[in-house]
């Protein structure tokens, strides 16, 4: 690889900086209303999502579609911030991006996740209140109140730390993966869960040496029934380039299972990042070279075990 990209060095700032959700909600897994994919469809190999809409000529990464398979949500870099845009499908068309109106220009905010009540995680490096001056990232989520609007956002309870937490992703039971940099990692970065008991979310674990490593591990996501985790890892040696995604199954045992790299169709000598699974388990989205790709969960290597993703 002969350039870094600038997600690449915005993960590279937050390690800089560091060293410087409470209703009970519905988590179960949910399958699209009624999904319109622009055509033409990926099969084995990856294709640009929405050229000219969501792949652009700016930096454009994350993937979520809203229940309705009407609005999908993705990132793009913005004047020196990350900012989350939503494209909404009318009359048979995806519209011109609009920054999603719960954005706040005052901050940066990337990495949506849509729960089955259309609640949307993100990241942002808002204040969590007065007294914060941490230059951080934390997790934060808005529910839509109709008509347009929303909550204020607000942080889930016993998730966020003095470090930087980024990447939601839900499992059906409503176990919420993530990344950060907190105290206790493997590296510089590390995946974690936080399991969802009585309403409430525990103290997070890191998913240890299977998944994480000395180096970076981010990006998590994982199927709704917690069988299967993909990722994103950094320099490893076995990558096609400097980050690939690579997976890892979850043993009878109550362990994950070491993480293997996803292949050629997936990986290339770049840097692979931000992936997410539609609802309707047929497609992987994820990012590389400055664009959104999709492509057929039909080539996921336990695929040709299983008939869906489930």
């Amino acid at each position: 690889m002969t350039r870094i990209p600038l997600r690449n060095l915005f993960l590279i700032t937050l390690v800089w900086l560091a060293t410087q959700c409470t209703r009970a909600q519905r988590h179960e897994a949910f399958v699209m209303d009624n999904p319109q994919y622009p055509q033409p469809l990926p099969d084995s190999a990856a294709l640009r999502f929405l050229p000219g809409i969501v792949s652009s000529d700016s930096l454009d990464f994350n993937a979520a579609f809203s229940r309705d398979g009407k609005r999908f949500y993705f990132s793009r870099s913005y004047q020196g911030k990350w900012m989350i845009y939503v494209t909404e499908l009318r009359n048979d068309a995806w519209s011109k991006p609009q920054l999603a109106p719960f954005t706040e220009a005052a901050y940066s905010q990337a990495d949506p996740f849509i729960t089955l009540d259309e609640t949307v995680y993100y990241i942002s490096n808002r204040p969590t209140d007065a007294t914060d001056t941490l230059p951080d990232y934390n997790i934060w989520f808005v529910r839509p109140l109709g008509n347009g609007a929303w909550t204020a956002p607000k942080t889930p309870e016993g998730i966020n730390s003095d470090s930087t937490e980024y990447y939601v992703s839900l499992a059906a039971n409503g176990n919420m993966y993530f990344a950060s940099d907190r105290a206790g990692t493997l590296g510089s970065h590390d995946l974690y869960v936080s399991r969802y008991i009585n309403g409430a979310y525990t103290t997070p674990e890191n998913l240890g040496a299977a998944i994480n490593s000395p180096k970076m591990e981010h990006d998590p996501v994982v199927t709704p029934d917690e069988q299967y985790l993909i990722f994103t890892a950094v320099g490893r040696a076995d990558s096609y380039g400097s980050a690939d995604l690579y997976y890892s199954r979850y043993n009878s045992d109550g362990t994950w299972a070491p993480a293997k790299n996803l292949g050629r169709k997936f990986n290339t000598g770049t840097y692979e990042y931000c992936t997410y699974l539609t609802p309707d388990g047929q497609y992987l989205f994820y990012s590389t070279d400055y664009d959104v790709k999709w492509i057929s969960t039909r080539h996921l290597p336990w695929m040709a075990q299983t008939d869906v993703v489930k």
